[in-house]
């Protein structure tokens, strides 16, 4: 498993030097590498006892067209990554008793399966932003549709009394592909045409890991990476990442947006002059009583 991490950890850096050498000076763009941990989670319905699963690693590589329109427009891009992903859940326990009467209470003790999936995600990402301490900080958020493509997977339990190992997949049980949302913020410090930043975001699963109990009703026919009597109507999995990245931005001058003389607004009204207003204003008082009086008798 992890030569395989190692692999495409490599393909990935070369596919993103290839492209950093050919890319045009004046381009608006960057690339990045990112790669970080963080924590997977799986909604099931109905419910079971969950909990989040940690060291989740991921790595990857982003591209990002900026516009040149000025200020918040922002970018747009895509995603190449690789992601741990999985969840953890309590497939037997023990009771405790604690209290007395009507006041006794049950305290379960759960022994958690956990199954690791890794993932490779195609986030096409829409990221505002802005610029601080004279555009050598910038601070953006990140939206995106996500499509993904399990791997492989693994699963392990926790008393050790049941053996692990590798997933067997199957196509009556098991959902290969899978699509969701994504939510994120971060910042880069720009240090000339080099990028380092940090960024944080939440992948929120919309496709099911296990396909639901109308198409595959049990595990009678399972072994033990199957700990579901029956198969959950609804499977989701949610991740949270944390990124460190380095990034090149191709234009050696800057983004155009740096350079956009942004108009001063007009003043909507002049300066009121009391004086001149109110002399027009006993002129004319002036004149209409010489009127008036040449009409009466």
């Amino acid at each position: 498993m992890r030569v395989d991490k190692i692999r495409i950890f490599a393909t990935l850096t070369m596919l993103a030097f290839a492209l950093m050498c050919s890319g045009r000076a004046t381009a608006q763009h960057t690339l990045t590498l990112t790669g970080g941990t963080g924590a997977s989670y799986a909604r099931f319905y109905p419910a079971e006892e969950t909990k989040w699963m940690w060291g989740c690693e991921n790595f990857g590589i982003a591209w990002r067209y900026y516009s040149e329109k000025p200020r918040f427009v922002g970018a747009v891009g895509v995603d190449l990554e690789y992601l741990e992903r999985g969840f953890k859940m309590g497939w037997t326990y023990t009771s405790e008793w604690i209290g007395d009467g009507d006041e006794k209470k049950e305290i379960r003790h759960y022994q958690f399966y956990s199954r690791k999936v890794n993932t490779v995600m195609l986030p096409l990402v829409w990221q505002p932003h802005f610029y601080l301490v004279k555009n050598r900080l910038r601070v953006f958020i990140e939206a995106a549709l996500v499509f993904s493509y399990n791997i492989s997977s693994s699963y392990e339990y926790e008393d050790n009394k049941r053996p692990g190992g590798n997933y067997e997949w199957k196509v009556p049980r098991d959902n290969r592909f899978g699509y969701g949302l994504s939510g994120g913020a971060g910042f880069a410090l720009l240090f000339g045409q080099v990028e380092v930043g940090f960024k944080a975001k939440y992948n929120f699963g919309y496709s099911d890991i296990l396909k639901n109990r109308n198409k595959y009703y049990s595990n009678s026919t399972d072994g033990y990476e199957n700990p579901f009597y029956y198969s959950p109507l609804r499977s989701p999995i949610d991740n949270l990442s944390f990124s460190l990245t380095v990034g090149w931005r191709f234009n050696k001058r800057g983004f155009n947006e740096w350079f956009v003389v942004r108009p001063k607004k007009e003043k909507a009204l002049d300066n009121f002059n009391f004086s001149e207003q109110i002399g027009q204003s006993g002129s004319a008082n002036s004149s209409g009583g010489r009127s008036s009086g040449g009409r009466s008798r």
